[in-house]
């Protein structure tokens, strides 16, 4: 009689964290089941210890690897922040949400001892790591090594100019992250700037009494032009605006393309849909019925993507100014642009009438809208037409003028019936569907604000986005299917914390979260499907957004949460994303469309590089319009001191409320301790302030009114007085009894209120 064999001994807690620890990043389920050899029965236990060490905040997921919680990935983007007791340089990731992840992680640099001067970051400087989790030491589990120095530190400060009565001036800095003090500017050293400039400034040396003298070497402009406003965001973010002699050299240099090597696919009736101010039109599409008779009621779908790997070829100038920029960045008055204009708004934009250079994705769906083929080429294409949204839904809603007229029957009826059957797929899928409306500043030729609109969300504009997003995972299918590396865009899913913290918040509006198995976008639609319509529709909407992880680009894949995608790499705009430039390479290696493909070496390493630095770019360029956005309305509202306005709480934290307005979309703070006559408490998991003795309470989300009481334009910066009532419910006591919330008039004189009043003020 044999002896069974033993079977395989499942691993204990401590040694999966020690197993994760060890292979940075790189251990997934799979690979921890090989490593012990366990099988389907025992993968079950695993999975169960696994989720019960993520649910104590012990590990994380991210790109389906399991890591230690806080780790960071193998390529980051960091800054030199000091040096620890040793001497040896500390850096921090770049891009981190302190106020959603809490203080970013520290990491040890390691300089080589060959490593060149040039290669050696000094504190100040931000550069590209390659980074590993290493066994904590002083609080501090990661260790790095410099791959490349992007910025030097730079001795340049950004402010208004302010004229002293005995000559010379003082910099009053607009840069959060700058100097936070006042710069003292010397008579001879002026540039004459005058009272209210913005300028640039060189820092030249530290007085012997703790000032700082600097030399203004720019005049950027009065700040009572709102066009200089953009300059202010440009500056402090370091975004690259200003195009050298040999990057527009080239650009003026570069000629028309030919059919050489393209198939010519002039014929086809392509017309480009964009926004009615567009510069460049880097996209155009085509739609008609498949006649092949395997396909009844499928559709033929041509999205034509301007060639703009053609043009930009790795190496050159043009190629590693774009990379610097990353993306073009987009203000209310101006745009900085990734490429220069000969290419972005002229060689490379569809205009009707033009021979143009383009890849095109053809893809075959069928009538439920699910994608069958697919093939990709590059053609030399002619657009007919350039409508614009509301142009384009109007013509099909039965109002066309007399550039659409001629296109019904041809283009748009086709384009739309297409559209339909890719929304029957898209309803399918179920990617994540938030309500959030869009705001867009119009202004006058002065460059001051007239207005600020939500424009109407169309289908014209679903279905240029459907169209994109079909391109843009066909691009992603034919690279894997080559193996030829791309740079992904993914999302990756929730984390365990957002999550819990997202559970307890619905807990309060008797809305379940499923604490087990994987959470799909779907789930989170059916949450709000139910509040639509509710008084808590625009605050769930929040809260749930705020609980999504940030899209990035990524040489490695782990699928893109928000659209339901397993697969999805960006292909459709490379004038304004280097991205799209890298994908478009991609394509014409691995279909083999000619001589503009992807430079020898160029591999996941290496393309995890480039997304690290463009992901970075993108983050920046989302804060400085953010920025400019908000600089604009406080210009605009900066003469109305003491006039009242609808709005929202936007935002909860322990020193008081963000409200944003109804009318302009304008964000402003509200002190906690000008809230009322009672000590205020931040409650996290209702997203709420409330009183102390009185249980008067504002939450997220909820109606205010409100008074302007400052305005300070060039931070950007509103401050408001709350003068609306808190909510009035009952709140469960310290000892399990219900107690009534005062009013607001009863808050003045309850004597508990008026006690704690001081000391909330203090606070």
């Amino acid at each position: 009689m044999t002896s069974k064999k033993p079977g395989p001994v499942l691993p204990t807690k401590d040694e999966l964290l020690a197993f994760i620890a060890a292979h940075g990043g790189k251990a997934g389920t799979r690979e921890i089941a090989r490593a012990w050899g366990l099988k389907n029965a025992d993968r079950a236990i695993l999975k169960s210890l696994l989720r019960e060490l993520a649910d104590a905040g012990q590990i994380e997921r991210r790109k389906k690897k399991l890591h230690h919680a806080g780790t960071l990935p193998n390529t980051v983007l960091a800054d030199v922040t000091g040096r620890d007791a040793d001497g040896e340089l500390i850096a921090v990731p770049t891009d981190w949400d302190e106020e959603e992840n809490g203080p970013p992680p520290k990491i040890r640099l390691h300089v080589p001892r060959r490593a060149k001067p040039g290669e050696i970051p000094g504190v100040g400087d931000r550069a590209l790591l390659r980074t590993e989790e290493v066994e904590e030491e002083d609080g501090i589990r990661h260790r790095g090594r410099a791959i490349k120095v992007l910025d030097r530190t730079k001795h340049r400060a950004l402010g208004v100019f302010r004229t002293l009565p005995d000559g010379g001036g003082r910099l009053v800095s607009v840069d959060k992250k700058g100097l936070g003090r006042e710069l003292t500017i010397r008579p001879g050293d002026t540039l004459d700037a005058v009272e209210g400039d913005l300028v640039a400034v060189d820092v030249q040396k530290h007085g012997r009494f703790g000032t700082t003298v600097a030399k203004v070497k720019e005049r950027l402009g009065s700040l009572s032009s709102e066009r200089a406003v953009s300059l202010i965001a440009i500056h402090a973010h370091g975004i690259p605006h200003v195009f050298s002699k040999d990057v527009l050299a080239e650009a003026e240099s570069a000629k028309p393309a030919t059919l050489d090597h393209r198939e010519d696919w002039r014929e086809v009736p392509f017309v480009t849909i964009d926004p009615a101010d567009a510069k460049d039109h880097d996209d155009a599409v085509f739609a008609r019925t498949d006649s092949d008779p395997k396909n009844p009621g499928g559709f033929v779908i041509d999205v034509a993507i301007a060639d703009v790997a053609a043009y930009i070829r790795p190496g050159t100038a043009m190629d590693r100014e774009a990379l610097t920029r990353g993306n073009s960045v987009y203000f209310p008055d101006r745009v900085v642009p990734m490429l220069p204009e000969r290419i972005s708004n002229d060689l490379c934009s569809l205009r009707p009438a033009e021979d143009r250079p383009a890849l095109v994705a053809r893809m075959v769906i069928g009538a439920d809208g699910v994608k069958r083929s697919h093939t990709f080429h590059r053609v030399l294409m002619r657009s007919i037409a350039r409508l614009h949204y509301a142009q384009a839904q109007a013509a099909v809603d039965g109002h066309p003028d007399e550039t659409t007229a001629p296109l019904m029957a041809l283009v748009l009826t086709p384009l739309y019936d297409a559209y339909a059957a890719l929304k029957k797929a898209r309803d399918e899928r179920s990617p994540l569907d938030l309500e959030l409306p869009e705001r867009k500043i119009l202004l006058k030729p002065d460059f001051t604000v007239d207005r600020v609109i939500s424009p109407q969300r169309l289908d014209a504009h679903r279905l240029i986005e459907e169209f994109m997003i079909l391109a843009n995972v066909a691009a992603a299918e034919t690279l894997e299917r080559a193996k030829t590396p791309l740079i992904y865009r993914v999302h990756d899913e929730p984390t365990i914390d957002k999550l819990s913290a997202l559970r307890e918040f619905l807990t309060t509006l008797d809305i379940s979260l499923p604490k087990a198995g994987a959470l799909r976008p779907a789930q989170f639609n059916t949450i709000l499907a139910r509040v639509k319509g509710r008084d808590s529709e625009a605050l769930v909407n929040e809260v749930v957004l705020r609980s999504q992880a940030q899209a990035e680009y990524a040489s490695e894949n782990y699928g893109h949460f928000g659209l339901n995608l397993r697969r999805y790499a960006h292909f459709t705009s490379p004038i304004r994303r280097y991205a799209d430039l890298i994908v478009h390479r991609a394509l014409v290696s691995a279909c083999k469309l000619g001589r503009d493909g992807l430079p020898d070496g160029a591999d996941i390493v290496s393309l995890g590089e480039i997304a690290a630095r463009i992901s970075g770019a993108e983050r920046r360029a989302m804060a400085a319009e953010r920025e400019t956005v908000d600089r604009l309305i406080a210009h605009h509202l900066a003469d109305r001191i003491g006039a009242t306005f609808q709005g929202r709480v936007a935002g909860v934290t322990r020193s008081g409320l963000f409200v944003k307005l109804d009318d302009t979309g304008a964000d402003g703070f509200v002190p906690a301790a000008t809230l009322g006559r009672d000590y205020y408490r931040y409650e996290e998991t209702h997203h709420a302030m409330v009183g102390d003795a009185t249980g008067e309470s504002w939450r997220l989300g909820d109606r205010v009114t409100v008074k302007l009481v400052e305005a300070a334009p060039v931070a950007g910066a509103l401050r408001f007085e709350i003068l609306s009532e808190g909510r009035i419910e009952t709140r469960r006591g310290t000892r399990g009894r219900d107690k009534p919330h005062r009013s607001a008039a009863a808050s003045k004189r309850h004597p508990a209120a008026q006690r704690t009043s001081r000391t909330s003020r203090k606070r």
